[in-house]
């Protein structure tokens, strides 16, 4: 006798009613596929993925801002969430960016919807899927990693190898609080090394020094 295979929960979060509810159809048709929910964007979003409980989230282009800020949030609330984000351009900053947040799966806009069934599958089994026209980009972000950017933002804005530590879970998300627990550090340690951060650097917040990190090649 044949086991069943595996189901995969599905949370699927699209600007566009049509959109979600073809998704829906398109992939309730799979026995390997299940869709716990489906919403727009908005700040309850957060809590009905919580409610969910799924272990893919599959995630529209609706607003590159916004999908990136929304992937933050779900990674540092749910750990073990996969992501795929469907409808994309073919843009390589733009996939660069996603990858960085924890994206798994990305999905053109003119991909067909055998192409978006694959990559949930694929996704929810473990696996990463990239449209092969970004693939070389991909290649050349890791080959670059190769020259040891932590060493180029020592050099370059004199920050510690603990400094940038805590640059790479700011960029997660992370309070002051959760990074003190994280790294067995005092919490007054922890701002203490965001102070000397922000005046090495000249920004005026955190996230400025995650996007000045970034943009020195610090995988954040």
């Amino acid at each position: 006798m044949t086991a069943a295979p595996d189901v995969a929960s599905v949370f699927l979060l699209a600007e566009n009613r049509l959109l979600r509810e073809a998704l829906t159809k398109i992939f309730e048709r799979k026995s390997d596929l299940r869709v716990v929910g489906a919403c727009a964007f908005s700040p309850a979003a957060v809590e009905q993925l919580a409610l969910a409980a799924p272990s893919v989230l599959v995630l529209d282009s609706f607003a590159e801002g916004l999908h990136l800020e929304f992937l933050r949030e779900a990674h540092r609330r749910f750990n073990d969430l996969k992501v795929v984000l469907i409808g994309m351009e073919a843009n390589e900053v733009a996939f660069l960016r996603a990858v960085r947040e924890g994206a798994l799966g990305y999905v053109l806009k003119d991909a067909s919807a055998l192409q978006a069934v694959a990559t949930v599958r694929a996704v929810a089994s473990g696996e990463a899927v990239c449209p092969p026209q970004l693939s070389a980009a991909l290649f050349r972000c890791v080959a670059q990693q190769h020259h040891v950017p932590s060493f180029h933002v020592k050099l370059t804005l004199g920050l510690t190898n603990r400094e940038q530590q805590l640059v790479v879970l700011i960029g997660k998300g992370l309070t002051n609080k959760e990074i003190a627990c994280q790294l067995q550090l005092a919490e007054q340690t922890v701002r203490n090394h965001v102070h000397r951060m922000l005046r090495k650097v000249g920004a005026n917040n955190r996230l400025a020094v995650v996007e000045l990190c970034r943009m020195q090649g610090l995988p954040v």
